[in-house]
């Protein structure tokens, strides 16, 4: 069995080299042809890269990941959640009950029309990072069934 450390190194190493070939074929035609999509699309690249330059750099010094890159995260999330519900497995109910009601608040809160478009954006967020945390829940739990 391969150790989770490695696992997430390997999967950081290919996130890097995947977005540095992506910004090398937008580098080669943003010079003649930019577009503010093309530029977004390659600035994202970039720190994603970076931050997996980040990640890596970390581990290889101290055998820890910062946890900040998008597929780390993630994996750290699912790691901490799937321990909680092997010690605790009642508060992992009253977590998974918690993040069940912020779902259905902020799609309340969207279609509230008395909302700002600025609380509507932070709504749209907040609702993202809960409904993916009620899926990775479910997740968990259908594993351990």
């Amino acid at each position: 069995m391969v150790d989770p450390g490695i696992q997430r190194a390997v999967i950081l190493y290919n996130d890097r080299i995947n977005t540095w070939r992506k910004m090398i074929e937008i580098d080669k035609t943003i010079d003649h042809h930019p577009t503010p999509k093309k530029i977004r699309e390659l600035a994202e690249l970039r720190i994603r890269n970076l931050q997996a330059f980040r990640e890596l750099t970390e581990f290889n010094n101290t055998g820890k990941f910062v946890n900040k890159h998008p597929l780390v995260m993630r994996f750290s999330e699912r790691n901490q959640l799937e321990k909680l519900l092997k010690e605790n497995p009642d508060a992992f109910l009253e977590e998974y009950a918690n993040t069940r009601e912020n779902v259905k608040r902020y799609k309340s809160y969207l279609n509230n029309k008395s909302r700002s478009d600025d609380q509507k954006v932070k709504d749209k967020i907040n609702l993202k990072k809960h409904s993916d945390k009620e899926i990775l829940m479910k997740e968990i739990i259908s594993t351990k069934s």
